[in-house]
């Protein structure tokens, strides 16, 4: 068995079939490299052995989030062997880490507003964008003009799976009157007549803020449209929809923010509070 073509089928399958985005595939690939470079796989009977117990010993300095997140890419390769490619692959050395659950930090509204009202066109419509729609930034550098349509915007998320968003007329006016005066042709953001790609995007979106003095970065903005909406009444139903999120388990971390958030406007409003 040839690890390395696997591992570059493996890549292809996740890009063109899968549909994840280039960054994600970079990510994946970098991990495969160095986990399987010290991992040793052995012949046993009709089955294969990989195991990834030296690469453990020798990146024990490396941060938690780092080897959990490699241990995870190599669990869903050795999957792939398994179940796509019909091999018997047994992994060994793959006991996750455990990591503490962190709630994601959205960004106040005042302070989206400030840099709302600060920005230049594009910037402030890519920011609107995050902050309305709840895109991920591979998902908005890949917003074609076909898909923007009648006050709805159909998005390809991870997986090539599709959801429609509603836009705020607010929202599609500005959208509208951008494509007016920049005539994009594919794309809604270009350069050159390309897509506008995501670390230009990040770059746009964080030089404004940190002309205010805040760090923020897209996905932010992301968790800031998912809590503003829960903090706001919406169901964790139709919250998880918007989000593409494959399980609705992944937008419970966000309720538990907005507890938290209650809790600590609570304790600042309450009489009593010091």
């Amino acid at each position: 068995m040839d690890i390395k073509v696997l591992s570059k089928e493996y890549l292809h399958y996740l890009e063109h079939i899968r549909g994840y985005s280039k960054t994600t595939i970079k990510t994946y690939a970098n991990s495969l490299k160095l986990v399987l470079e010290e991992a040793h796989l052995e012949k046993e009977g009709n089955s294969w052995r990989l195991d990834i117990m030296s690469y453990r010993i020798k990146n024990t300095s490396l941060h938690k989030r780092t080897i959990y997140a490699r241990i995870s890419c190599i669990k869903n390769f050795v999957s792939y062997l398994n179940e796509i490619k019909g091999l018997s692959v047994k992994l060994f050395g793959d006991e996750q880490v455990k990591l503490p659950k962190t709630l994601p930090k959205p960004l106040e509204f005042e302070h989206i507003k400030q840099v709302l009202d600060a920005s230049n066109e594009q910037t402030r419509l890519i920011i609107l964008l995050f902050y309305t729609l709840g895109l991920r930034i591979s998902e908005l550098s890949n917003l074609e003009l076909s898909k923007i349509s009648n006050g709805w915007v159909r998005v390809i998320g991870k997986g090539n799976k599709e959801r429609i968003i509603a836009l705020l007329p607010e929202i599609e006016q500005e959208i509208n009157a951008y494509i007016a005066k920049k005539s994009p042709k594919k794309y809604l953001f270009e350069k050159a007549g390309k897509k506008l790609e995501p670390h230009h995007i990040r770059y746009k979106m964080q030089k404004a803020f940190k002309a205010f003095g805040i760090k923020a970065t897209p996905h932010q903005l992301r968790h800031s449209f998912a809590s503003h909406l829960l903090g706001n009444g919406a169901s964790i139903a139709n919250v998880s929809k918007l989000l593409g999120h494959a399980s609705m388990a992944t937008t419970q971390i966000y309720t538990k923010l907005s507890s938290s958030n209650k809790l600590t406007n609570y304790l600042k409003a309450h009489p009593l509070a010091k």
